[in-house]
């Protein structure tokens, strides 16, 4: 059986709100298993509970009631192991303007408590690309270096488990595609990688796992694949060879025409099969010439699984 690296058990948080308000509850009895060596992408729109469930893990904010366990250790029980074991990238940048990359590194690996001849200071700034700016002050690098330094900062520890909060929000695409080589190597050397972003499609091609959180619940946990299985829908647009007078009629599907002169057939893959559209389309005098089909992706189970709480 695999190990989790995180598990969560009816772990709440509620906000104390000011007088004659109600509370908040940010955090309603999760329940969550993170796998160990996975890449699990954590999916809710703003306010849906992921930061704070995220500082919960690292331990900078107190969780009101339930279970934190990380890496194999009770967070309550013993805080600094749990502590050590997770690295996080924030999506805000808190970097001291005075500091090197080199020093910034330095020190955050002495907060740790990693020992001067275990740190790996030169290594992660060849890893993050920064290797030209390891003495330039942190205050002339661009918000790209900025944030590869903060990914930097998260590993100091050799975490086993690395956090990702919004790591690509506003950056460029080289940052991005060196950000996500990194999180593979990392993923292939180990490392278990939990990710939160608001591009979908990031999700949908690095993550083999994600839950959705919707206020503080989560409302699915599956796998990339099943999430997406959950949604059978299909559009079908052809484009025939000469206008179509008739649209095509068949249990199950739903026909219209298109401005720009393509047929569109809608339907559900587990009723109606792709040749069952086809023979309509054929039973209504129809010639193809060019077919296309588009699947439900992750933004569709996503907006499918919100917008219904």
């Amino acid at each position: 059986m695999k190990q989790d690296a995180i598990q969560l058990k009816g772990l709440t948080k509620t906000y104390r709100a000011g007088k004659g308000q109600p509370e908040v509850h940010a955090l309603k009895a999760v329940d969550l298993t993170i796998p160990r060596g996975s890449v699990f992408g954590l999916l809710g729109p703003n306010g849906a509970g992921k930061s704070t469930l995220i500082n919960i893990l690292a331990g900078l904010v107190t969780k009101t009631a339930g279970q934190v366990t990380i890496w194999g250790f009770d967070q309550d029980r013993n805080p600094r192991q749990s502590r050590a074991a997770i690295g996080v990238m924030p999506q805000e940048l808190n970097l001291d303007p005075f500091f090197t990359p080199r020093a910034a590194l330095e020190v955050q690996a002495g907060l740790y408590g990693v020992p001067k001849s275990q740190r790996y200071s030169d290594e992660i700034l060849a890893m993050i690309g920064l290797s030209d700016k390891a003495n330039a002050y942190a205050r002339s690098l661009s918000g790209g270096m900025q944030r590869r330094l903060l990914l930097g900062k998260a590993l100091v520890h050799r975490p086993q488990i690395l956090v990702l909060d919004e790591p690509t929000a506003g950056v460029d695409i080289e940052l991005r595609q060196m950000l996500w080589t990194n999180v593979r190597q990392l993923n292939k050397a180990g490392t278990t990688i939990i990710l939160t972003t608001h591009y979908l499609q990031e999700a949908e091609e690095i993550c083999d796992e994600i839950a959705i959180i919707n206020h503080g619940e989560v409302v699915a946990r599956d796998s990339t694949t099943n999430l997406l299985g959950r949604l059978d829908a299909r559009s079908m647009v052809i484009h025939p060879e000469s206008p179509a007078k008739d649209l095509p009629s068949a249990p199950g599907i739903t026909a219209s025409h298109r401005d720009d002169g393509a047929v569109v057939l809608s339907y559900h893959s587990q009723k109606t099969s792709a040749d069952q559209v086809l023979e309509a389309v054929r039973g209504a005098g129809i010639t193809i010439k060019d077919v296309k089909t588009d699947e439900a992706d992750l933004e569709d189970v996503f907006l499918a699984l919100t917008s219904s709480l």
